[in-house]
């Protein structure tokens, strides 16, 4: 996994859409206190850069050294590499200790996760009461009803290079196990649906496109679901490379704290 994420750190960085800040100012009036979070999974800490104008200090981890290097300092955020060989008692003496985290975050990568193993680790470290672990993923989006069909045409291309952890994101998080108790915010099987608009060029939203995992692995199997063709009737579609266009991002996220 952190192999794929490396190739494409650049990539994310520029291309990716930004979490709108009212989510982090909804997610912080839940818990009771504000002295830490951990952002797992940060990638480039777009999501901890949210979360740390609530919280004093703010963790964030990643099991890919390259996307950490795209990171954006921040005085008050930690950022650490993680990796898979990590025992679960190094991580959760790293994150704090037991019973210390407020907030518990993961944009857009839950489903990377051994979910039993990440699920215990956020259990232990979790304050009880008053913390909770929020996770959340956003796969379509909407466009323009000229533009949408051509995209879904590309995107069916991606569906046979997608890793298998992926599944869960292409359900939209509903078939996502989720074993924390709801607090307003979704619960198992039913997450709870947000838009997340932005502004994007055709050649941010086409670097968006490459930055998908899936492009990245038929790549390394010779394959360029970015063609010259296919690009130029994504630009067609779109209305010229020089028109700006509002995206909606198709958002699920899933809020929970530990049960009693």
């Amino acid at each position: 996994m952190a192999r794929l994420f490396n190739k494409q750190a650049k990539l994310y960085l520029d291309a990716r859409p930004t979490y709108p800040r009212e989510w982090y100012s909804m997610l912080a009036s839940l818990t009771t206190h504000h002295l830490l979070a951990w952002d797992a999974g940060t990638g480039n800490g777009q999501a901890a850069l949210g979360v740390v104008e609530h919280y004093k200090q703010v963790i964030a981890t990643d099991v890919s050294e390259e996307q950490l290097k795209h990171a954006m300092p921040h005085p008050r955020i930690r950022y650490h590499h993680t990796p898979l060989s990590i025992s679960e008692e190094e991580l959760v003496t790293l994150i704090g200790g037991e019973n210390s985290v407020d907030l518990v975050t993961l944009a857009q990568a839950v489903h990377w996760y051994d979910l039993p193993k990440f699920y215990s680790i956020v259990t232990r470290i979790l304050r009880k009461p008053g913390g909770i672990i929020a996770v959340w993923c956003y796969k379509s989006f909407a466009v323009s009803p000229e533009f949408d069909p051509v995209m879904k045409q590309f995107y069916d291309t991606t569906l046979p290079y997608w890793k298998r952890n992926v599944q869960h994101l292409m359900d939209d998080y509903k078939e996502l196990p989720f074993p924390f108790e709801s607090v307003g915010l979704g619960f198992e099987g039913q997450p709870l649906e947000l838009d997340m608009p932005k502004e994007v060029s055709f050649e941010g939203f086409l670097r968006m496109l490459r930055s998908f995992s899936a492009v990245n692995t038929a790549v390394e199997q010779g394959v360029d679901l970015l063609s010259e063709k296919v690009v130029k009737e994504l630009e067609t579609a779109w209305g010229g490379s020089e028109l700006v266009r509002t995206i909606i991002y198709k958002t699920f996220m899933l809020v929970g704290k530990v049960k009693a």
